[in-house]
C-alpha cells in the first residue's frame, strides 16, 4: 500500500519521481527502473556488504531486500529540499531463516525506516537508510522487550 504526505511542497526536486520509482520496483520486485533513477556513481551508504557504484550496486541490495528479506513498503511520509528527498516508510515482512534464525522464520514484521536520498538533477546520487532492527528482532521473538521502569 503506497500513501503518502508530500511536505515542502514550494520547493521542488527533479528526482523526486525516480525515489517514488524505487519504492515502486520494491513492491514489485522490477527493479529494472534503476538504470533510469540513479547516476552511474551511486551509492548506497546502508548496505550490509560492499557494493560497486551506480544501479548495479544498487541493484544488488534491493535484490537482497526483496528476495532475500521480502520487503514491501509503505509509504508514510515524503519531503523534498532543492537537492535531498527524505521518505519514512514502513517496511513489512516475515522473518527469513537465513537472516533471522530457522526458529523464527516466517513471522510477521514492521519496520520503521527512513530513507534520506541525495540527488543529481533528476537522478538519485545516494542513499542513507534507517531502520529500527532491533523493533524487528522483537517482533519475531529473538530478543526480549524490555520492562517499563519501575
Amino acid at each position: 500500500m503506497m500513501t503518502s504526505t508530500t511536505i515542502g511542497a514550494s520547493r521542488s526536486n527533479a528526482a523526486l519521481p525516480a525515489a517514488q520509482a524505487v519504492f515502486e520496483a520494491i513492491n514489485s520486485g522490477d527493479l529494472s527502473c534503476l538504470d533510469e533513477a540513479v547516476t552511474a556513481d551511486f551509492v548506497d551508504h546502508g548496505s550490509p556488504f560492499p557494493l560497486p557504484p551506480g544501479p548495479e550496486g544498487y541493484r544488488q541490495i534491493l535484490t537482497y531486500v526483496t528476495r532475500v528479506l521480502g520487503l514491501r513498503y509503505e509509504i508514510l511520509d515524503q519531503f523534498a529540499t532543492a537537492d535531498r528527498i527524505v521518505i519514512r516508510a514502513l517496511g513489512h515482512a516475515t522473518a527469513a531463516a537465513s537472516v533471522h534464525g530457522e526458529e523464527f522464520a516466517g513471522r510477521p514484521y514492521a519496520m520503521p525506516t527512513i530513507h534520506i536520498y541525495r540527488t543529481e538533477g533528476d537522478r538519485l546520487a545516494e542513499h542513507w537508510g534507517v531502520r529500527d532492527e532491533l523493533g524487528v528482532l522483537q517482533q519475531i521473538g529473538a530478543m526480549p522487550t524490555p520492562a517499563p521502569p519501575v
